[in-house]
């Protein structure tokens, strides 16, 4: 039942509404859960690293994260499936740089694994060309070296292997007309 309007003042800095009776752990657990996973999906891990730092039992905290697994509210494989589909297209993130990201959400390793296997290295190898595409042209003006070492960094900084990076670059570059014959200085030959 709701308190009266009006007359009724502020209790607490909450106008019109009734002070709540302390929480048990478990419902204080629920609640925290719930809220996070209404903004977006979350990892087991990150749910229990958060109630952790609320000061939930541990007991408390697996009890209420394995009824939540049970009923599909936590469900760290398609959250991997989820994340490295969006990340891979939405940033251009490699195999190799999502997979660190999951690791550090918590998926275990084969559910990481999984997850990476619905990039093949052809995908991976277009999405490279299409991140260089976007850059080359910021590049113009630049010594073909220079070209070529911030173009690789880019990848290399989104987890492209260093030969695929290497090799799409200066695909890029002699699609624009770079003479493939220059030195790069870098002790690779043109590809």
């Amino acid at each position: 039942m709701r308190e009266q309007e009006g007359g009724g003042g502020s209790r607490g800095g909450r106008e019109g509404r009734q002070e709540l009776p302390p929480q048990s752990p478990e419902e204080q657990a629920r609640a925290i859960c719930l809220r996070l996973l209404t903004g977006s999906a979350r990892t087991r891990r990150q749910l229990a690293d958060a109630l952790h730092k609320r000061g939930i039992p541990e007991e408390v905290s697996q009890e209420v994260l394995s009824r939540y697994e049970e009923v599909g509210l936590i469900d760290d494989a398609a959250f991997a499936g989820a994340w490295v589909e969006s990340r891979h297209r939405g940033r251009g993130l490699a195999r190799r740089a999502l997979a660190q990201e999951l690791r550090t959400k918590g998926v275990h390793a084969t559910l990481v694994e999984e997850a990476l296997e619905q990039l093949d290295s052809d995908q991976e190898e277009e999405t490279a060309r299409e991140l260089v595409e976007r850059k080359l042209r910021a590049t113009r003006g630049l010594e073909r070296d220079k070209r070529i070492r911030r173009l690789a960094g880019m990848l290399a900084r989104k987890g492209y292997p260093e030969g695929m990076a290497l090799r799409v670059v200066r695909r890029a570059l002699e699609a624009e007309g770079q003479d493939p014959d220059d030195a790069d200085g870098l002790g690779y030959p043109g590809e």
